[in-house]
């Protein structure tokens, strides 16, 4: 597997990556926790190394899902990226974001304890806010 480095001093991760969200969102149909976690060892098997998920994938339920697939397997043989702030209510509506410092350190303590993991190697907004246009 072709590698890349992620900016000048980033993580060096495979070429191919594997997105998690269908996983368990239910957004592409019905997911299957069974044959998600073997398309997670596949995928480690084929050398992808970079997993990307969010904090708002089912709820929290994909982190906890990726987890449980990478449980036993050594913290240097995969890269987590991690998508946060996206707020969502009960029944999955989207709310809006939240990335004032507080909602950020709530979200990592979270997000840190679903994982099962002490980082996360890549921990980025969902969305950023709109630049304030200036009037005059």
């Amino acid at each position: 597997m072709k590698t890349r480095q992620l900016g000048k001093t980033g993580p060096v991760v495979s070429a191919f990556a594997l997105g998690c969200m269908g996983m368990s969102d239910g957004v592409y149909g019905p997911a299957d926790r069974a044959e998600s976690i073997a398309t997670i060892h596949a995928a480690l098997d084929a050398s992808v190394t970079l997993f990307d998920t969010g904090d708002f994938y089912a709820m929290g339920d994909n982190e906890m899902l990726v987890a449980e697939a990478l449980r036993g397997i050594a913290r240097d043989r995969y890269v987590l990226s991690v998508k946060f702030g996206a707020q969502r209510d009960p029944t999955g509506q989207w709310l809006g974001y939240a990335l004032t410092p507080a909602a950020i350190k709530t979200a990592l303590a979270y997000s840190l304890k679903r994982l099962g993991t002490e980082y996360i190697d890549i921990y980025r907004p969902a969305r950023l806010p709109p630049a304030p246009t200036s009037r005059r």
